[in-house]
């Protein structure tokens, strides 16, 4: 970075870090877009792809994607769940995609503890996961989840994937609060922010957004206008115009 001429930082934790090393001349803010575009299966319906999966049109289907890790908050999740359960909230749990990346074996010892909190909470017919899914899977799973819960321990940040995937497909989305100031996050209009490592802030997060449709609606239409600021068309555009700056800068 020192050495760039440029250097594009994709959220504000990077900028923030970037902004105390010496010699970083231009830092450029371009973020990252979903690795997963919205693109339902032929012949969609919210209603049957509930039923494949046991779930009811009455039930609350929350939702968690991206590979397990400790940073993500699912233990967290599972112990919110159980606090639902107990308060006789109609709530079921999908865990859409890969649990572990094959690239990162360590991250199993996680898994197996999620698994293991699911079995002592004696969840085990209220969470399923998907498995690996090709790209329109995951936009129907996302469809179908009333409630995308996101619980990262560092924060919400706009380097997560998941985040960016789930702000794609307009979800409702559940997160925490993030680590340095985003002012495009503005706290139940786009996003229902609480403390990391929270159950019971978790819990009362859902029970709030279940019992107020208006808020859940507002989520969602929030969720689906903030995407439109991580559309890679643009992402390039702006790739593409700080590189030829930099190269007519620099005579290259």
């Amino acid at each position: 970075a020192q050495k760039a001429a440029a250097v594009i930082a994709t959220n504000a934790q990077d900028r923030a870090d970037l902004q105390q090393w010496p010699g970083v001349h231009r830092i450029e803010g371009i973020p990252i877009g979903s690795n997963i575009r919205f693109h339902l299966p032929e012949n969609y319906d919210r209603a049957i792809w509930r039923g494949q999966w046991g779930v009811s049109q009455r039930d609350v289907l929350l939702s968690f994607f991206g590979f397990l890790n400790d940073t993500k908050g699912a233990v967290e999740l599972i112990q919110a769940l159980h606090r639902l359960k107990r308060d006789n909230v109609p709530v079921c749990l999908m865990m859409i995609g890969g649990a572990v990346a094959s690239s990162n074996a360590s991250n199993r010892e996680y898994f197996d503890r999620v698994t293991q909190t699911i079995e002592q909470l004696g969840l085990q017919d209220d969470v399923f996961w998907t498995g690996y899914s090709a790209n329109d899977q995951v936009s129907a799973a996302f469809r179908s989840s009333d409630i995308c819960v996101l619980p990262f321990s560092d924060g919400a940040s706009f380097r997560r994937g998941s985040l960016m995937a789930a702000l794609t497909h307009g979800t409702a989305i559940v997160s925490t609060q993030p680590q340095v100031e985003l002012p495009e996050m503005v706290d139940r209009e786009n996003i229902y922010l609480v403390p990391p490592r929270d159950p019971e802030a978790i819990a009362n997060a859902v029970k709030d957004i279940v019992e107020h449709p208006e808020l859940k609606l507002r989520l969602e239409r929030g969720a689906d206008e903030l995407s439109h600021l991580f559309d890679w068309d643009g992402i390039a555009d702006r790739t593409l115009d700080l590189f030829e700056t930099v190269a007519h800068r620099t005579g290259r």
